[in-house]
């Protein structure tokens, strides 16, 4: 009788998770058919018709599943705002997204129309096309949909909402009040964010802030993100001649603006990479918990070697985790004269560096490129901000030209906030699984703005597979992602704070 009842427990808790599994499944197809819907209509940062047409696809959305929406105007493109009805009693959280993409050359794309989702499962090393009517209710999760923003970031945006519809079928109540802030200009860095979240502070109010932008970790394992690094840029340019000479002529007299711009860079950093101007690290600490649980990220160093084909990585730190807890200074792009089949034998006119710094909680942007122009000056070279005259040019031996970008900070959320600890345990009981926590990703989110107004703690909740190709040709979103983002969701919108 004992073996016949736990036989019949046993019955009935295979039975609750094939349900769920097929309510699942069936949310999971939903969304697809949502998120071609929503990729269907182009989302170029940059075309102010694309983002309006954007926010009228979401607040029709927003507004079927229950929620009150609001177009917020900004000095930029308009935010969107959505939240359901709020309970004084109840903490809240604040969901940050974007709805703006990168822009597209169809011509690297593998498939006609970026902004037409294509379907297709993995062949060896290849991707086979496949038809949308063969997805039935056996999904097979490592099938994968390519488009523009299915990850970054309109997946997200669409797994959210399907979450609350999971959740209204189930009749489960929310102990949460919900907020959803959806960001229009994040590929363009979000100069109006500042001064938006100042002057819809009220509406933004929360008690946290969960960021669902950018993939899990490299492993796949769910992941929580406690901070990311801010970013600004310079560009540096040295000047020679007044117009470019013949290398004949002048070679050996005309100042070289290459040669010029070649030696103050290398003045700036080590052969083992590490920043040689003075105080650039300043203010960075490591203590024990911070290592520990750097150390307990997943990473490989060989594999991440072999992936980017490098013997020896920098010493900024003595592993990746440890690297990403500095300032960095990156030349993105460097250029003088001529080169390939157009190179032509002449002392250039001037050769132009362009440099990021990527930006940590101890460091200020602002302050880090005031140190690179003290040590440029050091160097011997005049800073300006426009392009030398004549006079300028006799006046100084050697003339640089620096524009400065702006500055979008760092931010970093204590790894003991309880709003931190809710997150990972909820995520660890709902996916069964151990939680990858880093400290502080390499890229950039611009939510500095919440975190500065508000005065809340803010994680980074990752829905995405870590090869999504975001930004690039070919962008693409694994199906079983959306499963993972429902689930997700589902367990952070279900379960209570303790």
């Amino acid at each position: 009788m004992k073996k016949i009842f736990l036989l019949a427990l046993c019955l009935a808790a295979f039975s609750a998770s094939s349900q769920e599994d097929a309510q699942l499944k069936r949310q999971v197809r939903q969304a697809i058919n949502e998120i071609r819907s929503f990729v269907k209509i182009p989302n170029d940062a940059l075309d102010h018709a694309d983002i309006n047409r954007n926010l009228t696809w979401l607040e029709k959305t927003f507004n079927a599943r229950g929620f009150n929406s609001s177009i917020l105007a900004t000095e930029g493109e308009s935010l969107f705002f959505a939240s359901l009805p709020m309970v004084d009693s109840k903490p809240t959280i604040l969901f940050y997204m974007h709805l703006d993409g990168q822009s597209v050359d169809p011509s690297k794309w593998n498939q006609p129309d970026p902004y037409e989702v294509v379907l297709k499962s993995p062949e060896g090393d290849n991707w086979k096309n496949q038809a949308f009517e063969d997805l039935n209710e056996d999904i097979d999760y490592d099938w994968r949909l390519f488009g523009r923003s299915t990850s970054d970031d309109k997946g997200p945006i669409v797994m959210f909402l399907n979450t609350i519809d999971l959740l209204n079928e189930n009749e489960v109540e929310i102990p949460f009040n919900i907020k959803v802030i959806l960001d229009s200009e994040e590929e363009r860095s979000s100069k109006p964010l500042p001064k938006a979240v100042k002057t819809y502070r009220e509406l933004l109010e929360a008690d946290f802030l969960v960021i669902n932008d950018g993939p899990v970790h490299v492993s796949g394992k769910p992941t929580i993100i406690y901070g990311c690094r801010g970013i600004t840029t310079l560009s540096l340019t040295t000047h020679g001649p007044v117009k470019p000479q013949h290398s004949g002529h002048y070679g050996n007299y005309a100042p070289n603006p290459g040669f010029q711009l070649a030696q103050v860079l290398a003045t700036m950093k080590d052969a083992d990479g590490r920043v040689r101007i003075e105080g650039y690290y300043d203010g960075i600490t490591l203590d024990e918990n911070a290592m520990s649980v750097l150390k307990s990220v997943p990473d490989d160093a060989t594999t991440i070697n072999t992936n980017l084909a490098i013997k020896t990585p920098e010493k900024v730190g003595t592993f990746y985790q440890e690297a990403l807890q500095y300032p960095s200074l990156n030349i993105r792009g460097l250029g003088s004269g001529w080169i390939g089949d157009q190179a032509r034998t002449i002392v250039p006119e001037s050769a132009t560096a362009e440099l990021d710094l990527r930006l940590v909680p101890e460091s200020d942007g602002r302050k880090l490129k005031d140190l690179v122009k003290t040590h440029i000056k050091k160097q011997g070279f005049h800073i300006m901000d426009t392009v030398p005259t004549r006079a300028q040019r006799m006046a100084h031996d050697k003339i640089m030209t620096i524009t400065e970008g702006n500055v979008t900070d760092a931010f970093r959320t204590d790894l003991t906030n309880p709003y931190g600890d809710f997150l990972v345990n909820t995520l660890k009981t709902t996916l069964n699984e151990d939680v990858v926590q880093i400290r502080i990703m390499g890229g950039t989110v611009p939510i500095s703005p919440f975190i500065n107004e508000l005065k809340i703690p803010a994680f980074i909740v990752p829905m995405v597979n870590p090869d999504n190709n975001q930004h690039s040709p070919n962008e693409n979103l694994r199906i079983g992602q959306i499963a993972y983002g429902i689930r997700v969701f589902y367990g952070l919108l279900s379960t209570k704070m303790q």
